[in-house]
């Protein structure tokens, strides 16, 4: 359901995950274009292992290790993941779509070109996470830490920061449409404060990002 924000403003719809019964992963490693249809896959080693283009319906992935998991193209549909932990997880143009990230430790994560729709992130913490070119309709980052996060060229619709921090943003090129800033504690752009027509931002906000506006608007600001 559609929540609209203050304003006039629409605010994200937030995925309504509901798993049926699933059936334990039996393990045996990940496959190219392979078909997973209502697993729990708990505490799997899938590190290093090559899903590219693989589907993932109604599945659960809880405190997996992902590093250098090749999952490019992948689509995860309606589908939760928590406590998954790993560095260079390649998601290269994959599609999420109705989908809880929980808790995550994450680091180099590649999500550029990928399309993320109705997807919730909520604690944990992401580093240098790859977004260039993406589009994030509907996306909510709630309670996590994104450490230069790099969105440039995405598009951005209805997308809400609440009380997470977010260090060092590249939104060079970025589109931004009906997106809430407003909850995160901690905004530190470091490129493209230029693209933030379509954003909202506390008066708060506005004072720290003062000296930045400033610059990119050729201002002095003398005492």
């Amino acid at each position: 359901m559609t929540r609209r924000a203050t304003g006039g403003r629409k605010g994200a719809r937030r995925p309504e995950v509901r798993l049926p019964a699933l059936e334990p992963y039996e393990g045996g490693g990940l496959a190219p274009d392979g078909d997973y249809d209502g697993l729990e896959f708990r505490e799997a080693d899938l590190a290093g292992q090559n899903g590219a283009g693989a589907r993932f319906l109604d599945c659960a992935l809880t405190g997996c290790a992902l590093d250098g998991t090749r999952l490019s193209r992948a689509r995860l549909l309606d589908s939760r993941l928590t406590g998954v932990r790993g560095v260079g997880t390649n998601l290269a143009e994959a599609t999420l779509r109705d989908v809880e990230l929980t808790d995550a430790r994450l680091g180099g994560t590649q999500l550029h070109g990928a399309a993320l729709e109705r997807v919730l992130i909520r604690g944990g913490k992401i580093d240098f996470l790859n977004l260039r070119a993406a589009v994030l309709r509907d996306v909510v980052f709630e309670g996590c830490v994104l450490v230069e996060p790099d969105l440039g060229g995405a598009r951005l619709e209805r997308v809400e920061f609440v009380d997470c921090a977010l260090k060092g943003v590249d939104l060079g090129g970025a589109t931004l449409t009906d997106v809430d800033l407003r909850g995160a504690a901690t905004l530190e752009i470091a490129r493209g404060v230029d693209r933030l027509a379509g954003a909202v931002i506390s008066t708060g906000q506005l004072l720290d990002l003062a000296p930045v506006l400033a610059a990119e608007l050729g201002i002095t600001v003398e005492g």
